[in-house]
């Protein structure tokens, strides 16, 4: 039984969120979805710790918008942790649809889940779970920006990037290698450069990313 997953992702907004611009309180969004982020949407659909989900490629349906807001994020003030609120700019995606083929592997951290180790029950338990729109809430990047799933056949239908050659993006954050993974006590951070090519991200797997 193929162990994948394809499904449709929309949004009216998403923030992946670039890691320099955190630092000023003023966040603003890669063009593009990160693996992590695109990983975790697809644990929301399903996941159990017996395995792990490696996101393959993701397709930009949608042309790519910009959109800024005012915000008001809560910050703790002072020695006595009162409250108060802060204006910032947020700078968002608007408009997002993505076509995402993702599957999974075992997690061999875990010897204690052998015997969960099933791929074709895990493998029609995230199907079911992908026709309802996910087990838990989909956020696109941010917990204000709302996202939904549905099945899709990758590469199905016209998207704005079809006949974009190349297009390069430079040095782009990847994703995070969680000891609970690794078996390593330490967290990594992993960043790659990005392109795409028709409108198609493959992405490398994460142990070939630095």
């Amino acid at each position: 039984m193929e162990n994948k997953i394809k499904y449709l992702l929309t949004g009216r907004y998403a923030l992946f969120t670039d890691p320099v611009t955190k630092i000023g309180g003023e966040k603003s969004t890669y063009h593009l979805p990160t693996y992590q982020a695109l990983k975790g949407i697809t644990e929301s659909i399903y996941w159990k710790p017996t395995f792990i989900w490696v996101i393959d490629r993701v397709r930009i349906m949608h042309k790519i918008q910009t959109e800024s807001k005012n915000v008001k994020p809560l910050q703790m003030d002072g020695q006595y942790g009162t409250n108060r609120h802060d204006l910032s700019i947020y700078t968002y995606l608007r408009d997002v649809m993505y076509q995402v083929e993702a599957h999974f592997e075992w997690n061999m951290q875990r010897d204690d889940l052998a015997s969960d180790r099933n791929e074709d029950k895990h493998y029609q338990i995230a199907h079911r779970m992908l026709e309802k729109g996910g087990r838990r809430d989909i956020f696109l990047g941010s917990r204000e920006c709302q996202g939904y799933v549905e099945p899709c056949r990758f590469g199905d239908g016209e998207g704005y990037y079809d006949d974009e050659k190349e297009l390069s993006y430079g040095l782009v954050f990847h994703s995070f290698e969680y000891p609970s993974e690794s078996g390593i006590e330490k967290l990594f951070a992993r960043f790659w450069q990005v392109k795409f090519v028709n409108g198609i991200i493959e992405f490398p797997r994460p142990k070939t990313v630095p």
